[in-house]
């Protein structure tokens, strides 16, 4: 069961510790002591907490000395001070450094410091979800009907109401395009984690070097450039949902820590001592075969079954073409809004075409031709305004069916911009919008290496 947060309280009264204690306890928060400034210091350097209430004045380390060295920690929890009246104005000042309030001793209700904590707490997740959407591509979801359309989507859409209740591991399976992070969304909209934080990351988009720190955060100077301490996406997605995608493109030293956060609940930053306790949902997504590379070495076993606790298929666009009506004026609705533009209708002759087009990159293409087909058409939507290839190119199924197909294609599509970059692999992943270690994966796969 989730606690409503984790309380670091510090009062060198026994007798009043106690009774805040069990005040906060009996709310449903979960408590940490410390009996003054200098055993609060030592908590606070080896754990993370969502909030400090702490004595103002202390023998040994105040409160308020307390609060200005935490200060430089951009995941520094709040601080509400308790204070005598003598000390009335020293709180005040500490609210001008940015202390959240300050309660005066004895403490006249039990309500008054309860009220403080909840509107502290809630203001702690407005912060983080507004830094999460700030950060998120897409903010909003497609209407759920859009997400789940298509009549082999409804088994999905059931499974997706069946788990987004629970606390379960979801790995997200599908290849590119087919919308995992919308369904990773909605699975954290329908949860009881929908008013926190949605974090994404794209492990394929990060350099190597650079991903533990996206994840985990880090110090100041734990590497060159680290010219200040950082969150990372798990301390973003406090309380929440964190999603990702193409995890299986995360080096094996990442994976290695992955998996002591999923354990054990606790990671540090790069460069930091300090552990830092997460409580977030964790949705992963690939388009690889995770089993082909857990038996390659490649993935980590251990590490595949603690994600894979729920797996999610998605269905390519090329299955469910009974969706195409809706997915086309979603977005003919979506561009025509962007555009300014009021175009009538799309002539059958269109979805006729797109009913026989393989859709190698699924539902993510189909959103590109309707884009390009909105900013050429004038009045309705015409043959000549979708992509020549897409229209004039009849695909002829071959003997291994459509996903032989789609692997010749694709094997295709990569020797020709390899041939077109020189053999120069970071412009031919640019070219064909892939990071370089799933080329150096396809190239592996095609038995290309080498290929120029």
């Amino acid at each position: 069961m989730l606690t409503k947060g984790c309380i670091l309280l510090i009062e060198d009264d026994e007798t009043f510790r106690s009774f805040l204690q069990t005040i906060l306890e009996d709310e449903g928060y979960e408590v940490r002591l410390a009996g003054d400034g200098r055993e609060g210091d030592r908590v606070l350097a080896r754990e993370s907490f969502d909030l400090v209430i702490t004595d103002l004045k202390m023998p040994g380390k105040s409160g308020l000395e307390l609060f200005r060295e935490t200060r430089q920690d951009p995941g520094s929890p709040p601080f509400i001070f308790l204070t005598a009246f003598g000390t009335v104005d020293e709180a005040v000042a500490a609210m001008k450094e940015g202390a959240v309030d300050f309660l005066t001793k004895p403490l006249a209700a039990p309500e008054a410091l309860l009220s403080l904590v909840a509107r502290t707490m809630e203001s702690q997740t407005r912060n983080r979800a507004f830094l999460s959407l700030k950060e998120a591509e897409a903010a909003g979801l497609p209407p759920e009907e859009l997400v789940f359309a298509g009549q082999v989507m409804q088994t999905l859409r059931k499974m997706v109401y069946d788990v987004a209740a629970t606390t379960a591991n979801v790995l997200v399976c599908g290849e590119s395009g087919t919308g995992k992070e919308l369904v990773a969304r909605t699975v954290h909209l329908l949860s009881p984690r929908s008013r926190l934080p949605f974090v994404a990351l794209n492990c394929a988009a990060i350099p190597e070097n650079l991903l533990e720190s996206e994840l985990f955060g880090h110090e100041r100077g734990a590497f060159t450039g680290a010219l200040q301490a950082r969150q990372g996406k798990f301390e973003l997605a406090a309380g929440g949902t964190i999603f990702l995608d193409e995890v299986g493109e995360m080096p094996p030293a990442v994976q290695a820590k992955m998996l002591r956060v999923i354990q054990e609940r606790v990671f540090e930053r790069v460069g930091g001592r300090k552990e830092i306790k997460v409580d977030v949902r964790i949705i992963a997504a690939t388009n690889r075969h995770l089993e082909d590379e857990v038996a390659a070495r490649r993935f980590r076993e251990d590490l595949y079954y603690r994600l894979n606790v729920f797996p999610l298929l998605l269905p390519p666009l090329r299955e469910r073409l009974d969706a195409l009506p809706a997915l086309v004026d979603f977005f003919l609705q979506r561009f025509c809004r962007q555009l300014n533009k009021k175009l009538q209708r799309i002539e059958p002759e269109v979805l006729r075409a797109m009913r026989s087009h393989p859709w190698p990159g699924n539902v993510r293409e189909l959103q590109n031709v309707m884009e390009r087909a909105a900013i050429l058409a004038h009045d309705c939507i015409r043959p000549e305004h979708l992509p020549e290839s897409l229209f004039n190119r009849q695909v002829q199924e071959k003997p291994g069916g459509s996903r032989d197909m789609l692997r010749s294609m694709e094997r295709e599509m990569i020797v020709k911009a390899l041939q077109k970059n020189r053999g120069n692999r970071r412009l031919t992943a640019d070219e064909l919008g892939i990071s370089r270690r799933t080329l150096q994966y396809r190239l592996r796969e095609y038995d290309l290496i080498g290929e120029t």
